[in-house]
């Protein structure tokens, strides 16, 4: 593939921006200086350098973002800074978007990618991929609200009891609350509706993926092979 094209595809501008890029000296590839835009390279593996910075190539990403309390999943925020705000450019103009959405007061896992068939498997009520919350409640959970958790509760405007796929006590006021739908405010609707309220909520894992301990709020990175392949698992 000629340079010019490989950085386009990884989203460093237009052709014409690209080759500018180049010709200037501010590419790399494989540790060595390219200044000839129309070099052809096999992506597979391939490294390259813009301005300094190390870039792995990607047919596709697939990222895992710690988000922060106070940002909204949307291009378009309304009250607080977008999630889109904490990744660098080239991932933006990618397109990259979330893998649905979590509140602006919610933290912890969340997907992006330019991926439509995987936003789309990933997101999607009918596949079920469980999504695993760790929720602080105002109020001690006993086993009663626990019991009502797992056998389903009355949600206004829904056609049916929803339950939860596991409810596990972390603490008196934490409990680890894994779910399939991702209905609007599914979680908070769900503890209020057994008498209790959230005052914290971070989602820690996604399908066989968990948050890694090792990754700051607000910091993002790529997915590795084996982590895609935790996502394509139900546990």
């Amino acid at each position: 593939m000629q340079l010019e094209r490989l950085l386009h595809g990884q989203g460093f501008g237009t052709r014409k921006a690209c080759r500018a890029l180049v010709r200037a000296g501010r590419v790399t590839v494989n540790g060595e200086p390219c200044d000839d835009p129309f070099a052809d390279f096999d992506p597979a593996g391939l490294t390259f350098t813009v301005d300094g910075e190390p870039w792995p190539y990607r047919e596709k990403a697939y990222l895992l973002l710690n988000k922060p309390a106070g940002y909204e999943c949307s291009q378009r925020p309304i009250h607080h800074p977008s999630v889109f705000s904490l990744l660098p450019e080239p991932l933006l103009n990618r397109g990259v978007q979330t893998v649905g959405r979590l509140d602006e007061d919610t933290t912890g896992l969340l997907l992006l990618s330019d991926d439509g068939q995987f936003i789309h498997r990933l997101s999607s009520p009918r596949h079920k991929v469980p999504k695993v919350y760790q929720v602080t409640a105002k109020h001690p959970v006993d086993a009663g609200q626990i019991d009502a958790l797992l056998n389903g509760v009355v949600l206004r405007d829904e056609p049916g009891p929803l339950a939860a796929l596991a409810c596990e006590a972390v603490s008196q006021q934490v409990i680890h609350l894994t779910l399939a739908e991702g209905k609007y405010h599914q979680v908070k609707r769900m503890l209020a509706a057994v008498g209790n309220r959230v005052e914290a909520l971070k989602r820690v894992a996604v399908g066989g993926l968990a948050l890694p301990e090792d990754l700051p709020e607000g910091g993002w990175r790529w997915l590795g092979e084996r982590e895609l392949e935790l996502l394509a698992s139900r546990k």
